[in-house]
């Protein structure tokens, strides 16, 4: 993920540097001193987060969001100030968090994997442009009836001998049918991250690693993390950088 740095203390943007570089899968791209040269380092590097001081000279950073909601695809905006009165405004111009100095790492690491989550209209574009699956839903038969899961509103599905738990935005349901269909019924959306599950790639928060080296997948709307293979991490990560998602792009580009 490509992030530019904007404030207007170069303390503050080395110390912002450093706390990133601790990050796997961020990549600092540009830094700005101020409003108006934030402006040019955002649109010439096209960054995937910028990390906006409030509180600038001339042109101050709500100043900058507001400008960059114009934008056809604008970047998350992750607020970073002193002041903690400025953060009604700032939640007014849809930043995705709002970080008090002196920051701490931790808030930052909460921040960007928000940052990371796509906007509800970033992702009705994905399905219906870029990547739509060959199914729509699943259908599973259930005492009250037959219920019908948009694909969208799937979170992961987990096999478990001859049937498959599909959980999703409203609860789970049991269907049966094989993980390795499901795979490629709903292919490239979905992410295979253990011989038995099957996650959406955009509910997907965060990675993290145990003091014994196990890795796990946080999702959206799930308390609990999920068991990441070895042989599945390396396509793990490629779909947290990004790199995933561009390799489907240009497919399609290609076809």
């Amino acid at each position: 993920m490509r992030l530019v740095i904007v404030d207007d203390e170069t303390l503050a943007r080395e110390r912002v540097r450093q706390l990133v570089s601790d990050f796997p899968g961020w990549e600092i791209v540009g830094e700005a001193e101020n409003g108006r040269k934030a402006l040019e380092v955002i649109r010439q590097t096209e960054p995937d987060v910028v990390l906006l001081d409030v509180r600038m000279g001339e042109v101050d950073g709500l100043q900058v969001a507001r400008k960059l909601a114009e934008e056809a695809t604008p970047p998350a905006i992750i607020f970073t100030t002193a002041f903690a009165e400025h953060a009604l405004s700032a939640f007014e111009s849809s930043a995705v968090a709002y970080l008090l100095k002196p920051i701490r790492a931790e808030k930052l690491r909460e921040a960007l994997q928000r940052a990371r989550r796509p906007s509800r209209a970033q992702l009705e574009t994905a399905w219906s442009q870029h990547a739509e699956p060959a199914r729509a839903h699943v259908v599973a038969s259930t005492r009250a009836g037959l219920v019908r899961v948009p694909s969208r509103d799937i979170l992961y599905f987990l096999a478990d001998q001859k049937y498959v738990t599909v959980y999703h935005l409203h609860g789970e349901v049991l269907i049966e049918e094989s993980l390795r269909k499901l795979e490629d019924d709903f292919a490239p959306l979905f992410v295979r991250i253990h011989r038995k599950a099957l996650v959406a790639k955009h509910y997907i928060t965060g990675l993290e690693r145990s003091r014994e080296g196990h890795h796990w997948v946080r999702l959206q709307h799930c308390e609990e993390p999920l068991p990441v293979s070895r042989r599945r991490l390396a396509e793990v990560r490629r779909v947290l950088s990004g790199e995933d998602e561009q390799n489907n792009l240009d497919q399609l580009d290609e076809a």
